[in-house]
């Protein structure tokens, strides 16, 4: 059982919602209930098969007085986490769950937010600055840019569709050691057991990967010669959005060469290196939650 691993403290209220199409959807609402009480609120959209667990250090923080006391809500997209797995794995989709973002901000009374998006989720803030930007205040994004570097989605597709799977709650933090260590040599013991604990949930005892594994199955016909498009135009329309990027020191989806055109294109932007760490960087170590909520204050 999972006993051994840290547990998450009880500091925020669950949600259940629905999409548009009667999906029914999961989301967490940390620090105050009360949107637009005053505090900007902030809303965490997870990677491509992660879910609201992996924000709950860093919201938590955000959510309390050194943080700045803000409302924060984290969300669980279709087919992961709590939310429902959707009977049409065709709608497993950057613009499906863009417009899943919209409803969720609507069920928590949301006009406008400081979007924190993690590799998919900063995918689909490019999205939505074209389909609702009325609802982009501020955005950081996580080891996600407008150029995703094919050497990193390879290895995704690779880990994500691995045979290797944890035996036991136990096996669990080692086992995602092994696949990710040489890339995250920050992350310390605590750090691997918060990991497992965010991405898989408790079956009968027995940890399993937490979200569709139809989500997965799309990456395993991509290749090497595939050819990735670029995000540039969307990018170019955060031209007046403070924005914050933080990659990875040994992220293989976001270049540093990326990150620098980001900067030459958007004046304003903050970037930060995430030191010993690969993709997607943990946003609560070495002091970037402190340098995210300083920028979010700004």
């Amino acid at each position: 059982m999972r006993e051994h691993l840290v547990r998450e403290e009880q500091v925020f209220r669950e949600h259940y919602f629905h999409a548009r199409d009667g999906l029914r959807l999961y989301g967490r609402c940390y620090g105050s209930e009360v949107i637009g009480g005053g505090k900007p609120p902030i809303v965490c959209l997870p990677g491509l098969t992660r879910n609201s667990r992996d924000f709950h250090r860093l919201a938590a923080f955000l959510a309390s007085p050194d943080g700045g006391a803000y409302p924060v809500v984290t969300l669980d997209y279709r087919g992961r986490g709590q939310s429902e797995r959707d009977s049409d794995k065709s709608r497993y989709t950057i613009a499906v769950e863009a417009v899943d973002v919209v409803a969720a901000c609507a069920h928590f009374g949301i006009s406008k937010a400081t979007f924190i998006g993690t590799s998919r989720g900063g995918l689909i803030l490019h999205y939505l600055i074209a389909s609702a930007p009325a609802l982009i205040g501020r955005v950081v994004l996580n080891d996600i840019g407008p150029v995703i570097e094919i050497e990193g989605l390879l290895r995704i597709r690779d880990y994500l569709n691995a045979p290797a799977r944890p035996s036991s709650w136990a096996d669990a933090p080692d086992l995602l050691q092994r696949l990710h260590g040489p890339d995250f040599a920050r992350l310390g013991p605590q750090d691997w057991r918060e990991m497992a604990d965010a991405i898989y949930r408790d079956v009968g005892g027995v940890p399993m990967a937490d979200f569709d594994p139809a989500i997965a199955a799309q990456l395993r016909g991509l290749t090497s010669e595939a050819v990735l498009p670029s995000l540039w135009p969307q990018f170019d329309a955060f031209a007046d959005t403070p924005i914050m990027v933080i990659r990875g020191e040994h992220s293989r989806l976001l270049s540093a060469a990326t990150v620098q055109e980001m900067a030459r294109r958007h004046s304003g932007l903050i970037a930060i290196t995430a030191p010993g760490q690969g993709h997607a960087p943990l946003l609560h170590v070495d002091g970037l939650k402190d340098e995210i909520a300083a920028f979010i204050q700004s």
